[in-house]
Protein backbone atom coordinates (compact mmCIF):
# COMPACT_ATOMS: atom_id res chain seq x y z
CA UNK A 1 0.00 0.00 0.00
CA UNK A 2 1.28 3.59 -0.66
CA UNK A 3 2.08 6.00 1.82
CA UNK A 4 2.31 9.79 2.39
CA UNK A 5 0.24 11.85 0.12
CA UNK A 6 -0.56 8.89 -1.94
CA UNK A 7 -2.43 6.90 0.57
CA UNK A 8 -5.28 5.12 0.48
CA UNK A 9 -7.19 7.20 2.27
CA UNK A 10 -5.85 10.94 1.05
CA UNK A 11 -7.04 12.50 -2.24
CA UNK A 12 -6.01 10.99 -5.12
CA UNK A 13 -4.36 13.83 -7.01
CA UNK A 14 -1.71 12.89 -10.26
CA UNK A 15 0.66 15.79 -9.08
CA UNK A 16 3.20 14.75 -6.68
CA UNK A 17 2.52 17.75 -4.39
CA UNK A 18 0.02 20.75 -4.53
CA UNK A 19 3.04 22.86 -2.39
CA UNK A 20 4.02 26.00 -4.48
CA UNK A 21 6.86 26.78 -2.07
CA UNK A 22 10.53 25.87 -2.78
CA UNK A 23 10.03 22.93 -0.60
CA UNK A 24 13.43 21.18 -1.93
CA UNK A 25 15.61 23.98 -1.02
CA UNK A 26 15.99 22.69 3.11
CA UNK A 27 16.32 19.06 1.95
CA UNK A 28 19.05 19.94 -0.80
CA UNK A 29 20.76 22.67 2.01
CA UNK A 30 21.02 19.79 4.68
CA UNK A 31 22.07 17.16 2.08
CA UNK A 32 25.30 19.62 1.40
CA UNK A 33 25.98 20.15 4.66
CA UNK A 34 25.96 17.07 5.61
CA UNK A 35 28.00 15.45 2.55
CA UNK A 36 29.86 18.23 3.44
CA UNK A 37 31.04 16.95 7.27
CA UNK A 38 31.44 13.54 5.64
CA UNK A 39 33.80 14.61 3.24
CA UNK A 40 35.94 16.37 5.50
CA UNK A 41 35.83 13.85 7.90
CA UNK A 42 36.87 11.30 5.61
CA UNK A 43 39.38 12.88 4.37
CA UNK A 44 40.78 13.50 7.90
CA UNK A 45 41.03 10.37 9.70
CA UNK A 46 42.93 9.39 6.82
CA UNK A 47 45.38 12.46 6.90
CA UNK A 48 46.86 10.86 9.99
CA UNK A 49 48.91 13.72 11.23
CA UNK A 50 48.82 16.96 11.96
CA UNK A 51 46.52 16.68 15.09
CA UNK A 52 48.60 17.91 18.02
CA UNK A 53 50.59 21.13 18.63
CA UNK A 54 52.62 20.41 21.59
CA UNK A 55 53.72 24.14 22.31
CA UNK A 56 49.95 25.19 23.19
CA UNK A 57 48.65 21.67 23.88
CA UNK A 58 46.33 22.47 21.16
CA UNK A 59 44.65 18.43 20.33
CA UNK A 60 42.30 18.17 17.37
CA UNK A 61 38.83 17.16 17.97
CA UNK A 62 38.75 14.40 15.36
CA UNK A 63 41.69 12.91 17.44
CA UNK A 64 40.44 13.03 21.22
CA UNK A 65 40.85 11.54 22.85
CA UNK A 66 43.74 10.15 21.43
CA UNK A 67 44.60 6.55 23.16
CA UNK A 68 46.41 4.23 20.98
CA UNK A 69 50.41 4.19 20.92
CA UNK A 70 50.39 5.40 17.24
CA UNK A 71 49.64 8.88 18.85
CA UNK A 72 51.77 11.60 18.38
CA UNK A 73 53.93 12.41 21.50
CA UNK A 74 51.90 14.08 24.16
CA UNK A 75 48.50 13.93 22.56
CA UNK A 76 47.57 11.41 24.86
CA UNK A 77 47.64 13.19 27.72
CA UNK A 78 45.75 11.79 31.09
CA UNK A 79 44.17 9.21 29.69
CA UNK A 80 47.30 6.91 28.64
CA UNK A 81 46.93 4.62 25.76
CA UNK A 82 45.58 1.47 26.53
CA UNK A 83 45.18 0.32 23.02
CA UNK A 84 48.10 -0.90 21.03
CA UNK A 85 49.76 0.13 17.85
CA UNK A 86 47.40 0.49 15.04
CA UNK A 87 47.85 -0.76 11.50
CA UNK A 88 49.16 1.43 8.82
CA UNK A 89 46.02 2.02 6.56
CA UNK A 90 43.87 2.80 10.60
CA UNK A 91 44.19 6.13 12.50
CA UNK A 92 43.25 6.92 15.78
CA UNK A 93 40.25 8.69 14.76
CA UNK A 94 38.54 5.94 13.19
CA UNK A 95 38.22 4.87 17.04
CA UNK A 96 37.42 8.58 18.80
CA UNK A 97 34.95 9.27 16.45
CA UNK A 98 32.85 6.15 16.59
CA UNK A 99 31.25 7.57 19.63
CA UNK A 100 29.97 11.02 19.06
CA UNK A 101 29.43 9.32 15.65
CA UNK A 102 26.98 7.10 16.67
CA UNK A 103 25.36 9.80 18.98
CA UNK A 104 24.81 12.13 16.03
CA UNK A 105 23.42 9.31 13.96
CA UNK A 106 21.14 7.90 15.87
CA UNK A 107 19.57 11.88 17.15
CA UNK A 108 16.24 12.62 16.24
CA UNK A 109 17.12 15.87 14.51
CA UNK A 110 19.27 13.89 12.17
CA UNK A 111 17.60 11.38 11.21
CA UNK A 112 14.87 13.42 10.26
CA UNK A 113 16.98 15.32 8.17
CA UNK A 114 19.15 12.38 6.45
CA UNK A 115 15.63 10.95 5.69
CA UNK A 116 14.62 13.80 3.98
CA UNK A 117 17.51 14.51 2.60
CA UNK A 118 19.18 11.71 1.38
CA UNK A 119 16.14 8.60 1.45
CA UNK A 120 13.24 11.02 0.60
CA UNK A 121 11.14 9.33 3.52
CA UNK A 122 9.65 11.79 2.69
CA UNK A 123 11.20 14.76 1.14
CA UNK A 124 9.42 17.19 2.81
CA UNK A 125 5.86 17.94 4.57
CA UNK A 126 2.81 17.07 2.03
CA UNK A 127 5.13 15.18 -0.91
CA UNK A 128 4.95 12.01 -1.52
CA UNK A 129 7.74 9.92 -0.61
CA UNK A 130 8.82 7.88 -3.84
CA UNK A 131 8.62 4.18 -1.67
CA UNK A 132 6.13 1.81 -1.81
CA UNK A 133 6.92 0.45 1.58
CA UNK A 134 7.03 1.82 5.00
CA UNK A 135 7.85 0.12 7.92
CA UNK A 136 9.52 3.24 10.42
CA UNK A 137 12.30 2.18 12.51
CA UNK A 138 10.94 -1.64 13.27
CA UNK A 139 13.03 -3.56 11.36
CA UNK A 140 16.60 -3.61 10.66
CA UNK A 141 18.23 -1.94 9.85
CA UNK A 142 16.50 1.35 11.48
CA UNK A 143 15.60 -0.92 14.81
CA UNK A 144 19.24 0.36 15.97
CA UNK A 145 18.07 4.20 15.89
CA UNK A 146 16.65 2.82 19.26
CA UNK A 147 20.18 2.88 21.29
CA UNK A 148 20.25 6.97 20.97
CA UNK A 149 19.68 6.70 24.88
CA UNK A 150 22.95 4.68 25.05
CA UNK A 151 24.79 6.92 22.76
CA UNK A 152 23.87 10.13 24.84
CA UNK A 153 26.03 8.67 27.70
CA UNK A 154 28.74 7.81 26.08
CA UNK A 155 28.25 11.52 24.23
CA UNK A 156 28.54 13.38 27.69
CA UNK A 157 32.00 11.55 28.46
CA UNK A 158 33.63 12.53 24.95
CA UNK A 159 32.31 15.93 25.50
CA UNK A 160 33.95 15.80 29.35
CA UNK A 161 37.12 14.74 27.50
CA UNK A 162 36.80 17.78 24.69
CA UNK A 163 35.87 20.00 28.26
CA UNK A 164 39.35 19.01 29.65
CA UNK A 165 41.30 19.70 26.34
CA UNK A 166 39.73 23.36 25.52
CA UNK A 167 40.99 24.08 29.60
CA UNK A 168 44.34 22.49 28.91
CA UNK A 169 44.92 24.10 25.74
CA UNK A 170 44.89 27.74 28.10
CA UNK A 171 48.97 26.87 27.43
CA UNK A 172 51.58 29.36 27.05
CA UNK A 173 54.82 28.28 24.61
CA UNK A 174 56.75 29.11 27.88
CA UNK A 175 54.82 27.23 30.46
CA UNK A 176 52.17 29.05 32.29
CA UNK A 177 49.02 30.65 30.93
CA UNK A 178 48.53 31.13 27.85
CA UNK A 179 45.92 32.28 25.03
CA UNK A 180 45.62 32.15 21.41
CA UNK A 181 43.10 32.43 19.20
CA UNK A 182 43.41 28.19 18.88
CA UNK A 183 42.14 28.30 22.67
CA UNK A 184 38.68 30.43 21.82
CA UNK A 185 37.96 28.34 19.19
CA UNK A 186 38.28 24.88 20.93
CA UNK A 187 36.50 26.67 24.27
CA UNK A 188 33.62 27.88 21.96
CA UNK A 189 33.30 24.28 19.94
CA UNK A 190 33.34 22.93 23.54
CA UNK A 191 30.73 25.03 24.66
CA UNK A 192 28.53 24.41 20.92
CA UNK A 193 28.42 20.63 22.16
CA UNK A 194 27.47 20.79 25.25
CA UNK A 195 24.28 23.26 24.13
CA UNK A 196 23.79 20.11 21.80
CA UNK A 197 24.52 16.97 23.90
CA UNK A 198 22.42 18.26 27.17
CA UNK A 199 19.49 19.35 24.72
CA UNK A 200 19.30 15.92 23.68
CA UNK A 201 15.63 14.29 24.02
CA UNK A 202 17.21 11.81 25.74
CA UNK A 203 18.69 14.20 28.55
CA UNK A 204 15.49 16.10 28.94
CA UNK A 205 14.05 11.92 29.65
CA UNK A 206 16.17 11.93 31.93
CA UNK A 207 16.16 15.08 34.13
CA UNK A 208 12.47 15.58 34.09
CA UNK A 209 10.93 11.81 32.74
CA UNK A 210 8.49 10.05 35.25
CA UNK A 211 7.99 12.42 37.67
CA UNK A 212 4.37 13.44 38.37
CA UNK A 213 4.91 16.50 40.79
CA UNK A 214 7.54 18.67 39.71
CA UNK A 215 6.67 20.40 42.62
CA UNK A 216 8.28 17.68 44.78
CA UNK A 217 11.36 17.99 42.96
CA UNK A 218 12.76 21.55 42.80
CA UNK A 219 16.12 20.59 41.37
CA UNK A 220 15.03 18.35 38.55
CA UNK A 221 12.81 20.80 37.68
CA UNK A 222 14.76 23.55 37.48
CA UNK A 223 17.02 20.97 35.17
CA UNK A 224 14.11 20.33 33.17
CA UNK A 225 14.03 24.17 32.37
CA UNK A 226 17.25 24.36 31.44
CA UNK A 227 18.00 21.12 28.94
CA UNK A 228 13.65 22.09 27.77
CA UNK A 229 15.46 25.69 26.64
CA UNK A 230 18.10 24.12 24.77
CA UNK A 231 15.99 21.24 23.35
CA UNK A 232 13.96 23.57 21.97
CA UNK A 233 16.91 25.24 19.90
CA UNK A 234 18.25 21.51 19.27
CA UNK A 235 18.27 22.09 15.63
CA UNK A 236 20.41 24.56 16.07
CA UNK A 237 22.88 23.67 17.99
CA UNK A 238 22.92 20.28 16.09
CA UNK A 239 24.12 22.40 12.98
CA UNK A 240 26.75 24.97 14.86
CA UNK A 241 28.22 22.11 16.95
CA UNK A 242 28.52 19.96 13.73
CA UNK A 243 30.34 22.78 11.91
CA UNK A 244 32.73 24.22 15.07
CA UNK A 245 34.00 20.66 15.69
CA UNK A 246 34.99 20.66 12.03
CA UNK A 247 36.58 24.42 12.03
CA UNK A 248 38.04 23.29 15.53
CA UNK A 249 39.70 20.64 13.82
CA UNK A 250 41.00 22.24 10.54
CA UNK A 251 41.86 25.46 12.38
CA UNK A 252 44.07 22.59 14.92
CA UNK A 253 45.49 21.11 11.82
CA UNK A 254 46.66 24.21 9.54
CA UNK A 255 48.62 25.42 13.14
CA UNK A 256 50.13 21.77 13.45
CA UNK A 257 51.15 21.14 9.66
CA UNK A 258 52.77 24.82 10.15
CA UNK A 259 50.44 26.12 7.40
CA UNK A 260 49.30 29.10 9.54
CA UNK A 261 50.68 30.88 12.63
CA UNK A 262 48.11 30.35 15.82
CA UNK A 263 47.79 34.34 16.84
CA UNK A 264 48.83 34.60 20.15
CA UNK A 265 46.73 36.79 23.18
CA UNK A 266 48.57 36.28 26.00
CA UNK A 267 52.17 33.76 25.76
Amino acid sequence: MSTGTLGARRAKIAARTLRTDRWWFAPMLNAAGLTLFLVYGLVRIFHDSSYWVEDFHYLAPFYSPCLSNSCAPGASQFLGTPIPALPAWMSPAMIVLVLPGGFRATCYYYRKTYYRAFWFSPPACAVAEPHKLYSGETRFPLIFQNIHRYFFYLAVLVAAILTYDAIDAFHGKDGGLGIGLGTLVLLANVVLIWAYTLGCHSCRSITGGRLNHFSRHPIRYWAWTQVSWLNARHQLFAWLSLFSVMIADLYVWLVASGTITDLRIIN
